[in-house]
């Protein structure tokens, strides 16, 4: 079987496994843009444990499937187009490989176990107030004392933390040196006295992320992933699978399809949406734009299956996969019209619907994917990085 046959006959089985196992209200509402429950995501969760796709990322000996990068890519792809809730992101894509790569043995018999149960949800502690996509300037403290470092900080825009029992943290181990060396990887249970977590309302009024307050609290020094003063290639080998994973290929392409649908409709004034020139060639400037970063998607691909680690051109998938977004809600708001202008939190409380299930989060998804070119490293920073290290500028 050549590699392309292998690869349609993963999308056919993977398409028909969320055809017979995805609950349609799931679908339904990661589709609109509705949040799920924590016990729903631990349902989904459950159903993929059967059937053993619960972490893609993860290699065979470690209870993954053993993907390649292709695989994985058109999981991502064929998981956004179908709506399937996207499962303990933080734990499992980002923290999970972290210690497969950098962990100590008794780190991965004792971690990994309780992130393939879902028992443990982790959340990733990098910004601070001062310190965003500059994760050099970050001021976390970990001072060493006996068998212990006694960590003092605020982190910011921490995603999930609010459901959270454990968080992995830059800090700040040395003011010697470059600022980078002095950063070490530490994790942190956050269900113990000293550890605090405030909500933040994001401008679409959802609650996502949090600011989480560490006031002097121990933690062991075998919680200390990789070397003291070690964390900046654990961070870039971190940051380069969020990156990629930043490009949204397969919501992006959900999200395409609800703007050419709705292009096709009638509108409030009688007449099809597409009879309209400017709107039908705007529709056509982003669905062209996501077939580039898809292909451009795939070059990267290309150069990890053949040995290199993803590089620089992450940043180009990043800033470009969260433009393409922001586009496309864009104009899924403006095609909603007045209905799409309804928001959950202005909504009569009666639990009658006011709009089609589809518009109910139209507004909120619209202001919510505004931060989709901030966090993860804002779209400045990642410009810089493609002028110095990809045009040598």
């Amino acid at each position: 079987m050549s590699i392309d046959d292998k690869v349609q006959a993963l999308r056919q089985e993977i398409r028909a496994f969320f055809a017979k196992n995805l609950p349609p209200e799931f679908a339904r509402k990661t589709l609109a843009g509705d949040k799920l429950t924590k016990e729903e995501h631990k349902q989904w969760h459950a159903l993929l444990r059967e059937k053993g796709w619960h972490v893609p990322l993860w290699p065979k000996e470690h209870g993954g499937p053993g993907w390649g990068p292709m695989e994985r890519f058109i999981w991502e792809e064929e998981s956004g187009m179908a709506g399937a809730p996207r499962l303990n992101h933080v734990s499992q894509d980002l923290l999970g490989p972290v210690l497969i790569e950098f962990g100590t043995p008794e780190q991965k018999a004792e971690l990994l176990p309780r992130i393939l149960s879902s028992e443990d949800w982790w959340c990733q502690g990098f910004s601070e107030p001062q310190a965003g996509s500059d994760l050099a300037n970050l001021q976390m403290r970990a001072v060493r004392d006996g068998d212990d470092y006694i960590v003092t900080g605020t982190k910011l825009w921490t995603s999930y933390a609010h459901v959270a029992n454990k968080i992995f943290c830059l800090v700040r181990t040395s003011t010697d040196g470059p600022k980078q060396a002095g950063i070490s990887f530490l994790l942190i249970d956050m269900e113990q006295p000293g550890v605090t977590v405030s909500p933040i309302y994001t401008l679409g009024g959802m609650l996502s992320v949090n600011e989480v307050q560490i006031d002097e609290v121990r933690v062991p020094v075998t919680n200390l992933v990789g070397r003291e003063g070690g964390a900046w290639d654990i961070t870039k080998f971190l940051l380069g699978n969020e990156r990629l994973m930043g490009a949204w290929i397969g919501v992006n392409m959900a999200f395409a399809r609800q703007v050419r649908e709705r292009l096709e409709q009638v509108g409030p004034d009688g007449r099809k949406r597409s009879e309209n020139a400017v709107l039908a060639q705007r529709v056509a400037e982003v669905e062209t734009d996501l077939v580039a970063l898809r292909y451009t998607t795939y070059r990267v691909l290309a150069d990890e299956l053949s040995g290199k680690a993803p590089g620089p051109e992450v940043s180009v998938i990043k800033v470009r996969g969260g433009e393409i977004m922001q586009n496309l809600t864009e104009l899924l708001m403006e095609m909603a019209e007045a209905e799409g202008m309804v928001h959950p939190l202005t909504m009569p409380h009666d639990g009658l619907p006011v709009v089609p299930f589809e518009l109910e989060h139209m507004a909120q998804q619209f202001f919510d994917k505004r931060k989709l070119t901030i966090y993860g490293g804002s779209s400045e920073i990642q410009r810089n990085i493609i002028a110095r290290r990809l045009l040598n500028v």
